[in-house]
């Protein structure tokens, strides 16, 4: 498959390409004879960081060349999108507006969500049980008044996954295809955490285009792997009816869903463990949100022989540092264990 691809305006706003490193300690503890690697997004900026702005290269160029200047999207209080977006907004001069989901803990109301109101986001707080149901009301409400304003917005999705955020990692999938021939990987599975499959669906269309040697699957926070499978199938038809020049390639998700736990944003000792075992072996800070539980999933995959056949796991570090604050006792009590 041809690897010009004809993409949509794009700002420059991420630090890429992000490196794909070798986890040495990590592949002799946990990898039973394979290679461990990290895509690292998490360096894709400071306070910018994380995937979610490979997405919102492209949706803020989007709003950018329709005239519109404000961005609304939503998430959880610590959501990584949303602090994302409100940096994004501030470098660019728009105005940014935020519905969150509350949490229960008030702990949570730290780090992203500082982020979000340093940066000058506006926001409106819903109880996690009206959220979901009130959200396209929330979203109708919210262009009615912006627009009456004369501050029209762009009603960008959770996650920044829609048929427009899914260019971001279809771009990374092609800067995957240098790190390959670099690191001389010929064949691999690649693995990340998915919430809201943007990047999940990016990448999985991503690698089928540019018929790069890795089956992508993703480790769910939340949901089942039947509900990520169907949506990944339905933002890819989106994005086609949409994009008239991307190729017609048909995408198998593939989903494994045994690391939720307790459910999203929520994480049991071993993965707090998990998380203080592997900074102090590679220096490298996963989250109890996303990437913790997803490389959890990994190597439970590795232990029960789900990855028999392939020499090298990539893992995508999707960022969350942030997250980390929220969890501050979790993880205090798990580095003590693991001194």
């Amino acid at each position: 498959m041809s690897s010009q691809l004809d993409y949509p305006p794009r700002l420059k706003l991420a630090r890429i390409p992000t490196p794909l490193q070798l986890l040495p300690r990590a592949s002799k503890r946990w990898g039973a004879g394979k290679r461990l690697w990290m895509k690292r997004d998490d360096l894709t900026g400071s306070a910018l960081t994380g995937n979610k702005i490979r997405k919102l290269e492209f949706i803020a160029a989007h709003a950018l060349e329709q005239g519109l200047s404000t961005l609304v999207t939503c998430g959880g209080v610590h959501s990584n999108h949303c602090r994302a977006t409100a940096l994004v907004a501030a470098q660019l001069g728009l105005d940014c507006h935020l519905v969150l989901r509350a949490d229960d803990e008030p702990e949570q109301h730290t780090g992203n969500f500082l982020l979000d109101q340093l940066a000058g986001a506006s926001y409106e707080i819903w109880p996690a049980g009206e959220w979901a149901g009130n959200l396209k009301k929330i979203y109708a409400r919210l262009e009615s008044e912006f627009k009456a304003s004369g501050r029209p917005a762009l009603m960008i999705p959770t996650g920044g996954s829609d048929s427009l955020g899914v260019w971001g990692y279809i771009a990374a999938a092609e800067e995957l295809r240098w790190d390959l021939e670099e690191s001389r990987i010929e064949r691999g599975v690649l693995a990340l955490a998915t919430g809201s499959a943007g990047t999940q669906t990016g990448l999985s269309a991503g690698v089928a285009i540019f018929d790069l040697p890795l089956q992508v699957i993703g480790y769910a926070v939340c949901d089942d792997a039947e509900w990520f499978n169907r949506r990944v199938s339905s933002d890819w038809q989106a994005s086609l009816a949409r994009w008239a020049q991307l190729p017609r390639v048909e995408l198998v998700p593939h989903t494994r869903d045994h690391s939720v736990g307790p459910g999203y944003g929520r994480a049991d000792a071993s993965v707090y463990e998990l998380i203080a075992e592997l900074t102090r072996l590679e220096g490298i800070p996963l989250d109890p949100v996303y990437t913790g539980k997803a490389f959890q999933g990994v190597l439970a995959d590795i232990r029960n022989d789900f990855y028999d056949d392939v020499d090298d796991i990539i893992f995508v570090h999707t960022g969350g540092v942030f997250g980390l604050f929220a969890h501050e006792p979790q993880l205090l009590a798990a580095a003590g264990r693991a001194s």
